[in-house]
């Protein structure tokens, strides 16, 4: 089913393009929720006519997305953990408690937004994570994740005299 993009989808096209889709998706995803609508002859000269103010939307949230990119990238978040000797996390954090750290520091940030490629992080250590704000505007954030169990442990092992320095 060929179709008109009214915003820019990832991996199907940016705005005004005419692309092939499955008539499920355009019926139930697409053109129910606006990002799309059916291209006929009549929806094509429709569109040409609000083209220019679609693409003044677009550029304005391009441009609100890219201020807001530019205050958070480089951030640091600290999120406390409880872990094993190993530095292994007793369970693991996700994008909801990264989202829920970056609100306390005063961004709007959904959860879905954040995008962690590799997963849920299971380590204590620093972390980058993306955040998705536009269809190609990405911020990174640095996640520091922190357990007082790691440092009682080195605390104790360097006490003890278990660590050997080479120096």
């Amino acid at each position: 089913m060929q179709i008109i993009l009214m915003e820019k989808i990832d991996n199907l096209g940016s705005l005004g393009e005419i692309v092939n889709v499955k008539a499920g998706y355009a019926r139930n995803f697409l053109v129910p929720r606006r990002k799309a609508k059916i291209a006929t002859k009549a929806n094509i000269e429709a569109f040409e006519e609000i083209r220019a103010e679609l693409e003044k939307v677009e550029a304005a949230a391009s441009a609100a997305a890219e201020k807001i990119r530019e205050k958070l990238d480089g951030i640091e978040v600290t999120i406390e953990a409880n872990a094993g000797q190993e530095g292994k996390l007793f369970g693991s954090v996700s994008n909801l408690e990264v989202a829920e750290a970056l609100n306390e520091q005063g961004f709007e940030i959904e959860r879905r937004n954040v995008r962690m490629p590799d997963g849920p992080i299971r380590h204590v250590g620093e972390h980058e994570v993306g955040v998705h704000l536009h269809t190609d505007v990405i911020a990174t954030v640095k996640v520091i994740i922190h357990s007082d169990n790691v440092i009682e442990v080195v605390e104790r092992a360097e006490s003890i005299g278990t660590f050997v320095d080479e120096d």
